[in-house]
């Protein structure tokens, strides 16, 4: 592998099989075929993927926490299996399964965690930052999954890495702390460190994203920067939706034409998706005019990251069958 100097992690080829599936037959599971990604200090890089698509294998083996079955990795120019600590003091990981320990309270914790550094960021800052000082007497086998996650990333920080390894870094927050975790990732962008996470989140990745490796069961499927992404299918640039919110049970056949399909979502929320142009829109008025119908809310988009994962999804499918 060759290391540009503003290259964080390369992984080529990653192979990681697990098993014996069962005791009986001893043969092994493949869990990751082929993942491939690089990721770059100033920039967020998003793996992302469904649930059980390797996304999470694949940043532990990034890191040596495990040990891979084939292809190659470097960390910071080095091979993370063979890190020494000066290594692992210059990354930072939050997995999504926190692994903090469950008799331990927040600011304690943060403490001992820092006093392993020997130039640890400010515990107090952190705190106050992301809002652990309301629940620091709580131990943290009483927190919510969100402040479980407020923790597990102020922990990740505290060492000042230059590459942080974020597993699902919003699950289980509220809205107000995603937004604040969103913010706290865009400023360690701007200060230079590199940022791997993984999410099956598209608007997650969509928002934080400077560059996207789509993966699914095991396999780098697809990359790119999100208007890239956006771009890569041939229907893309045509492709809008627009949804709208009016009374439910209304009848939206008219609305539909051979490219464009409009169907209720749930009750009350409906969906026109396809190749709209302003006659569709017309069509829309008219429909609204002849059947007194006033919506609550209009919302028109052009193609989203999740069109494009779920065509590569279903792409992947219909390869399978």
């Amino acid at each position: 592998m060759t290391q540009s100097p503003t290259l964080a992690l390369d992984i080529a080829g990653l192979v990681k099989d697990v098993g014996p599936i069962t005791a009986l037959d001893g043969r092994m599971k493949r869990i990751v075929s082929n993942i491939s990604l690089q990721a770059h200090f100033g920039a967020v890089t998003a793996l992302l993927g469904a649930n059980g698509a390797g996304k999470t294998t694949t940043i532990e083996c990034a890191q040596g926490l495990q040990q891979r079955s084939g292809g190659a990795i470097s960390l910071l120019g080095q091979d993370p299996e063979n890190a020494d600590a000066a290594l692992r003091a210059r990354v930072g990981v939050m997995l999504q399964d926190g692994g903090l320990p469950p008799a331990a309270r927040p600011l304690a914790l943060l403490r001992h965690v820092a006093s392993l550094y020997q130039n640890p960021l400010s515990v107090d800052a952190l705190a106050e930052r992301l809002g652990i000082r309301e629940f620091s007497n709580t131990s943290i086998r009483r927190l919510s999954g969100g402040q479980k996650q407020r923790v597990a990333l102020a922990a990740s920080l505290l060492g000042n890495p230059e590459v942080l390894f974020l597993d699902e870094p919003s699950a289980g927050l509220d809205p107000q702390s995603r937004l604040m975790v969103f913010e706290l990732i865009r400023e360690l962008r701007d200060a230079g460190k590199a940022i791997v996470l993984t999410t099956h989140l598209l608007d997650d990745a969509q928002r934080l994203a400077d560059y996207v490796y789509i993966v699914n069961k095991g396999e780098s499927v697809t990359e790119g920067t999100v208007p890239e992404l956006l771009r890569q299918s041939t229907q893309s640039q045509a492709h809008r939706v627009m949804t709208f919110e009016a009374l439910p049970g209304r009848d939206t056949a008219s609305l539909s034409r051979p490219g464009v399909l409009c169907e209720e979502t749930r009750p009350g929320s409906y969906r026109l998706a396809g190749s709209l142009v302003a006659e569709d829109l017309a069509r829309f008025g008219q429909w609204c005019a002849s059947g007194n119908v006033m919506p609550t809310s209009v919302h028109l988009a052009s193609r989203s990251l999740e069109d494009v994962f779920l065509a590569i999804a279903d792409s992947v499918e219909t390869e399978i069958s």
